[in-house]
């Protein structure tokens, strides 16, 4: 006799066993699926939980409060490369981009040379050089303007020097010559 005839032989005499056997195997996948889904709430709840524990934190950082939000037009946006059909009017748009950097910062330029036949040229980079005059403070607003924004823009040389004989005195401007370069995405 093999196990398969002996099970069939016991429930044909006790059909009742059969049915409480239906019953309790019914009642463990009712069990199964109840615990599974109070595991799915528990778990949901603790999600909700650490959600409102980071908005706390979030709310406690200063340096993320004075992010701007994504929507908002502080928001750097456009092309990463310097924009121009040929290599003459790319340098001249990187010419007037640094410019105006240097002049929103209350900067005179003295100075300036587009170099479109450098070394980097083959690559597609085009680099200035600007000799300037700016107050120390407004220094770091323009390279802020320059690296931070688009198209992106690499300072490759920065020289500060101080007008002889005022080193260091209030509202005295330094002499800079500053290199810029970025890459030029040529004609598509």
């Amino acid at each position: 006799m093999t196990a398969n005839t002996i099970i069939e032989g016991y429930l044909a005499r006790f059909p009742r066993s059969a049915a409480i056997a239906y019953a309790a195997v019914v009642l463990a996948f009712a069990l199964v699926a109840l615990w599974a889904s109070l595991d799915v709430l528990q778990r949901r709840q603790e999600v909700a939980a650490s959600a409102d524990m980071l908005s706390v934190l979030e709310a406690r950082n200063p340096a993320r409060r004075a992010l701007p939000p994504v929507g908002d037009a502080a928001v750097v946006t456009g092309s990463p490369f310097i924009e121009g059909p040929t290599l003459t009017v790319a340098g001249a748009s990187l010419m007037e981009r640094v410019a105006g950097a240097i002049t929103r910062a209350g900067g005179n330029i003295l100075s300036s040379q587009v170099d479109v036949q450098g070394t980097q040229a083959k690559d597609g980079f085009v680099a200035i050089s600007v000799s300037c005059e700016i107050e120390q403070p407004s220094l770091q607003k323009v390279l802020y303007d320059l690296e931070a924004g688009m198209p992106l823009l690499f300072v490759d040389q920065l020289v500060a020097q101080s007008p002889e004989g005022k080193p260091g005195a209030v509202g005295s401007r330094l002499h800079v010559l500053i290199s810029v370069s970025g890459q030029w995405q040529g004609t598509k």
